[in-house]
């Protein structure tokens, strides 16, 4: 065994010059790179599906139909749903990672290298795919992101092509939640041991289970309506015996453990962030574990509240009513341990911060309006409004969004070697800030009275909310431009004073340790912990 090791070190010792040109990128089994290539494959897909945003929101910007047919409208939303989850944010979060769980924890990599390489380059097909479904005869998907069934049925060949890159999307997912899980089980630093482990790591191992065990739901979903449009059966088809209905208990078995697949990491780099510029330890980290394993546990249990207006039983909403209300306890807990991190610290509003506050200060909005439609006589009336189109929107863009954003600026000076532009870094803050609440808070009161969602048209009563959230739009949308050309780019490309082994004055953990930017091959050898806090002693 150590004549295996000794030649692993001794082979190391030839590669710290890192692969150059196409190949470094195309066979990348380095975790820094292929975390790299899949903030770059996330960011691209944000801008598509922000481009499909804006064509709606350029619809409604008044009564009457402007600029697309209502067959259009709904591919727009499908699409603009679809990538947005799929392409944009889940992949963005397996980019943050692969990039940070290794430094984290101490390991020179990821488990597998290789599969790592074949998990991102699955996407690429899978992106493409739903992207170019658009071209395809009778346009692409329009059954909504959910997919629902009977609509299913009934739409053109891209229905087959979105299917088929669901199940690359997820297939991905999957090799990436196994190579997150035997990476942080089996290649910790000696001395770390899990209750030691930083927040994010928690945060992801936790969800890495939870897209092993929903991956596979969807992938079972969306095959029995493959089977249904193509090879006879009738799983969702009432023609032949089938249940639409339970297509949606499939899909949203699935689906609401899938949101907290793209909240729960968000909440391991704001657990960084807070005690960072609050100059403390996170307050409460055991109960801030345990919260995390409750609200994975309780997220298999809500699913039908989803479903409250398909005519189940009393006792069936009541149900998922008090079990939906249940899962706001965990998430207070972690609401409340970071702001008793922030209680009497020595706090400081650099760009990470900033964006970290603002998380919670809009994550709590959102999770108080699901709180609302958890109650389910006013969920019956607000079903598939715009307040539902706010709610989520509060919770998966200024949430995990935000966090992605305040992840990039906290972690940036070790990726690149140089500090971006902190002027320009507020002025992204701000300006998303602003517009994301012009945007998205009058969808409330739009759904408040009666607009549903998903319609190309709507009467004349609705029109001054629907023109003030299209402008909204339209300005967040020039606010990730802004940030892409004018603070990622130049950091990218190493403009800006050179960052420090450790620019943070309160951060705390391995990534730290070693020089800014993170050399090609870390920890080539485990790092020894003090047993007592994670700080290197030899």
């Amino acid at each position: 065994m150590s004549a295996v090791l000794d030649h692993h070190d001794h082979a190391h010792d030839h590669e710290h010059h890192a692969p150059t040109g196409w190949r470094r990128w195309v066979f990348a089994t380095n975790h820094k790179d292929i975390g790299t290539l899949y903030l770059l494959f996330a960011f691209t897909m944000l801008m598509v599906g922000g481009l499909l945003a804006m064509a709606i929101r350029a619809e409604l910007y008044q009564p009457g139909l402007q600029l697309v047919n209502p067959e259009l409208f709904n591919q727009l939303t499908t699409m603009h749903g679809l990538i947005m989850v799929f392409g944009a944010i889940m992949p963005a979060f397996v980019g943050f990672a692969n990039w940070m769980i290794p430094l984290q924890i101490g390991a020179g990599d990821m488990a597998f290298a290789r599969m790592n390489n074949f998990s991102f380059w699955l996407m690429i097909p899978a992106g493409a795919t739903l992207m170019l479904s658009f071209f395809m005869p009778g346009g692409a998907p329009a059954a909504g992101w959910t997919l629902y069934a009977p609509l299913t049925l009934q739409m053109g060949p891209s229905m087959d092509a979105g299917i088929f890159a669901m199940h690359l999307l997820g297939a991905s997912s999957i090799m990436g939640s196994i190579n997150i899980i035997v990476t942080i089980l089996n290649m910790r630093a000696p001395g770390m041991t899990l209750m030691k482990m930083p927040m994010f790591c928690w945060t992801w191992l936790i969800t890495a289970y939870l897209l092993i065990a929903v991956m596979p739901v969807l992938a079972g979903a969306i095959t029995m309506t493959l089977t249904d449009r193509h090879f006879g059966t009738s799983f969702f088809n009432p023609a032949g015996g089938g249940d639409p209905v339970m297509y949606q208990h499939i899909f949203w078995f699935f689906g609401h453990p899938e949101v907290y697949i793209m909240i729960l990491p968000a909440f391991g780099i704001v657990s960084h962030i807070i005690p960072a510029f609050s100059r403390k330890r996170l307050f409460g980290y055991a109960s801030m574990v345990y919260a995390t394993g409750s609200i994975a546990i309780l997220s298999f249990v809500v699913w039908a509240h989803h479903m409250f207006t398909t005519g189940m039983p009393v006792t069936g909403q009541l149900f998922f009513m008090y079990s939906t209300m249940l899962i706001a306890i965990p998430t207070g807990v972690k609401v409340f341990n970071w702001i008793a991190t922030m209680w009497k610290g020595s706090m400081t509003f650099e760009t990470p911060m900033l964006f970290a506050v603002g998380f919670l200060f809009v994550f709590t909005m959102g999770g108080f309006t699901g709180l609302i439609l958890s109650v389910a006589p006013i969920d019956i009336q607000l079903q598939d409004t715009y307040y539902v189109v706010a709610h989520f929107h509060y919770v998966l863009v200024a949430g995990s969004l935000y966090a992605m954003f305040a992840g990039f600026y906290y972690w940036c000076p070790k990726w690149t070697g140089v500090m971006y532009n902190e002027s320009r870094g507020k002025i992204h803050f701000w300006w998303s800030l602003i517009s994301f609440n012009v945007t998205f808070f009058p969808m409330h009161f739009l759904g408040l009275a009666g607009m549903p969602r998903r319609y190309a048209d709507y009467p004349m009563q609705f029109a001054d909310f629907n023109a003030l959230a299209s402008i909204g739009g339209l300005f967040f949308g020039l606010a990730q431009v802004y940030f892409f050309f004018f603070v990622a780019l130049p950091a990218m490309r190493g403009i800006g004073p050179k960052a420090e082994a450790s620019p943070w004055e309160g951060a705390e953990g391995l990534e730290w340790e070693v020089p800014s930017p993170a050399p090609f091959h870390t920890f080539e050898n485990p790092p020894k912990l003090n047993a007592a806090a994670n700080k290197v002693i030899g």
